[in-house]
């Protein structure tokens, strides 16, 4: 066990998903897991493992924000030796054709800042997903009734914005949409050697101003855990 994560070695799966709610957490193993167990518990960050499909997969809440994402996926990567790591949750749209409900598949993550930054000094690295994974996710969310948008997203540490330029020009640039992890995952799982994927989905619109009600919002976030999950085992 670590400092955030009290589960033994043998507790946590190398495919973990990754949503920043711990109760999304317990919502996607009671839904998609069999034989779900609680593995974590420390400060309220839920973790379980099941199975899906005969495939062990472990599902560990993050946090919100890359500096919380950081601590989860470094422990999960360094101590428990986790080779698969999918980020899933919601996200904001910055394109006009993104609708509310879509799945965002994250190919790059820009970001103002990470903790890593400091490492690369002046050198803008540019965070990326796995392309196995990447192409996996695309093909089984093609098989779903809903939209699908494969591109470069956002990653923020605010929420609160008050910088309306950068969203100006993160949209004048082709970015789907933001959100508040995916560029210091991907980075990590670059460092150690191992597979990052980030799928969102779209939860409310920074154009349109649209908001999804939570009590619609389990479909769509259904549809994101099967795609991720199917990612994981055809990649």
């Amino acid at each position: 066990m670590t400092i955030h994560i009290g589960a033994n070695p043998e507790d946590v799966a190398d495919v973990v998903l990754m949503p920043g709610d711990p109760y999304r957490a317990k919502w996607a193993s009671e839904t998609f897991l069999t034989d779900a167990v609680c593995i974590n518990e420390v400060r309220g960050m839920l973790g379980f493992t099941g199975t899906w499909n005969g495939h062990r997969v472990t599902i560990q809440g993050s946090g919100m924000g890359m500096p919380s994402m950081s601590i989860y996926a470094n422990e999960l990567i360094r101590d428990f030796d986790v080779q698969t790591l999918i980020r899933i949750g919601s996200c904001g749209a910055m394109q006009p054709d993104i609708k509310l409900r879509d799945i965002i598949i994250a190919m790059t993550a820009t970001t103002y800042g990470t903790p890593s930054s400091s490492i690369f000094g002046d050198l803008n690295y540019a965070p990326c997903a796995d392309y196995n994974l990447l192409s996996a996710a695309v093909d089984a969310a093609k098989t779903l009734d809903v939209g699908v948008h494969v591109g470069g997203i956002y990653s923020s540490d605010t929420f609160y914005d008050e910088r309306p330029d950068l969203n100006e020009q993160m949209q004048r640039h082709g970015i789907l949409g933001v959100e508040m992890e995916a560029a210091e995952l991907y980075t990590l799982a670059a460092r150690y050697g191992r597979r990052a994927l980030g799928v969102m989905t779209v939860s409310d619109h920074l154009l349109t101003k649209e908001e999804l009600p939570s009590d619609q919002r389990e479909r769509s976030f259904g549809d994101m855990v099967e795609v991720a999950l199917k990612a994981a085992f055809a990649a």
